[in-house]
C-alpha cells in the first residue's frame, strides 16, 4: 500500500503530516484492499473562513474513492474526510 502526501502552495510541517497518517490508519483498519492512498491539502478562496481544504483520493478494486471536505484548520479538514470516507466504505459493504 502506498501512502502520498501532498501540500498545495505553502510547506507542510512534519507534525501535520504524522497525523494525517494517523487519521489514515483509521481507514487502513477498515479496508485492506487499499492499494493507494493519496491525501493533499491546500487552500481555498481567502475571504473564507473555512478555506483549509484536505482532498483524500483511495484507490481500491472496483470504484476510487475520492473525498474533498473544508474546515477552518487542516486537521479538522482531514478528520471530516476521513469520516466521510468511513461512511462510503460502510456503504459499499452492504
Amino acid at each position: 500500500m502506498e501512502f502520498i502526501y501532498k501540500t498545495l502552495d505553502f510547506k507542510g510541517s512534519e507534525q501535520l503530516e504524522e497525523f494525517a497518517r494517523k487519521q489514515m490508519e483509521r481507514i487502513f483498519n477498515k479496508i485492506s484492499e487499499v492499494q493507494r492512498a493519496e491525501v493533499t491539502f491546500f487552500e481555498g478562496a481567502s475571504g473564507n473562513l473555512e478555506n483549509q481544504f484536505c482532498e483524500i483520493s483511495l484507490q481500491v478494486p472496483g470504484n476510487d474513492i475520492f473525498v474533498k471536505k473544508n474546515a477552518t484548520t487542516y486537521e479538522q479538514a482531514i478528520r471530516l474526510a476521513v469520516v466521510a470516507v468511513q461512511k462510503i466504505i460502510r456503504r459499499r459493504k452492504r
